[in-house]
């Protein structure tokens, strides 16, 4: 853990606003535990199954690092195997709050560390919400599967002329909301659609709806009375369902996150789909080093080789081209 946390030293600024992640241990030496840095407090989470196994282990981790990073104002501990909701979503077990907000790339997002299993901002796609907010200026843009909208709170930092979140949970949307508001962007109501993703790609398409962008981000495994998700067996499906909402010459940004997928399994299934010459891989963005590991941080790989991506979580951007009529 010291030497995973000395190679992060260029995340410890000053006003102390950054999201980080300070240790993997599934790649870094330590199976059950991965550290999170939101602003000042620390987001511990603990995988092994039962959780009570790596209690000894997680407080360690905690005193070590309230002891190298005397500034932090927080730890919060989630449980990610427990039985109980609220030990998934967290236990405050110092400070008398979290944080509310983080700074990344110059934009704010709000973050509710204690809303969800997850810490509501995804720190393994930092640098696709900084390529939204390179190129989508002007943009009509839509993020599926949003959660807290941070992908779409950046491309709207980057001046996009509309973006449209929708998720099924309108607690996970408000939050976006409350990153609008952080950031001083306006909120129009119509933009921010909780609904099965299914049923809402659907309507978009009967209306002959189109997107500059369109963001693809869901979960490896999901399923409701309208359509399943599975990114190992059918990722192809939920591509598909997407394409045809993105306007001639746009992009879809499809984001895979199956651990056991290999990287070029996934990259054969994309080109694949692009063998008729309709959408075509324009690029394939990495992951964060503090997210992924160091070289000289990292002791064990992943289960399945990411390559030619980074990580498991696998990000590409695609250009769609449409049908002339």
């Amino acid at each position: 853990m010291k030497n995973a946390l000395a190679a992060r030293a260029e995340f410890f600024e000053p006003s102390h606003t950054a999201d980080v992640r300070l240790f993997n241990g599934f790649l870094e030496g330590e199976p059950d535990l991965a550290v999170d840095l939101y602003g000042s407090s620390l987001v511990l989470h603990i995988h092994a199954d039962p959780p009570e196994s790596a209690a000894e282990k997680a407080q360690a981790a905690w005193q070590f690092y309230l002891t190298e990073l005397p500034w932090l104002q927080a730890v919060v501990v989630k449980a990610r195997s427990s039985p109980a909701l609220d030990a998934r979503r967290g236990v405050l077990v110092y400070g008398d709050k979290p944080d509310r907000k983080v700074c990344e790339n110059g934009v704010w997002y709000a973050v509710d560390l204690l809303l969800n299993q997850d810490a509501s901002l995804y720190l393994d796609t930092r640098r696709l919400r900084a390529w939204a907010k390179t190129n989508l200026a002007g943009k009509r843009v839509l993020n599926t599967f949003a959660y807290t909208g941070s992908l779409g709170v950046a491309a709207q930092a980057g001046g996009a002329a509309q973006v449209v979140q929708t998720d099924l949970s309108r607690r996970f949307l408000n939050l976006a909301k409350a990153s609008y508001t952080l950031n001083g962007f306006p909120i129009h109501k119509e933009d921010f659609i909780a609904g099965d993703f299914w049923q809402v790609v659907g309507t978009f398409k009967r209306r002959g709806e189109l997107f500059d962008c369109v963001f693809l981000d869901p979960p490896f495994f999901s399923a409701t009375d309208k359509g399943r998700v599975d990114l190992v067996d059918q990722s192809q499906r939920v591509i598909n369902k997407v394409r045809p909402l993105v306007s001639d010459g746009g992009w879809l940004v499809a984001i895979n996150n199956a651990l056991f997928l290999s990287g070029q399994d996934y990259l054969d299934l994309l080109e694949e789909l692009c063998a008729g010459g309709y959408m075509q891989i324009e690029d394939l963005l990495g992951v964060p080093p503090d997210f992924t590991g160091y070289p000289q941080t990292i002791t064990t790989a992943l289960p399945a080789d990411p390559a030619p991506f980074n990580h498991a979580t696998k990000i590409a951007v695609l250009r769609v081209r449409r049908k002339k009529n």
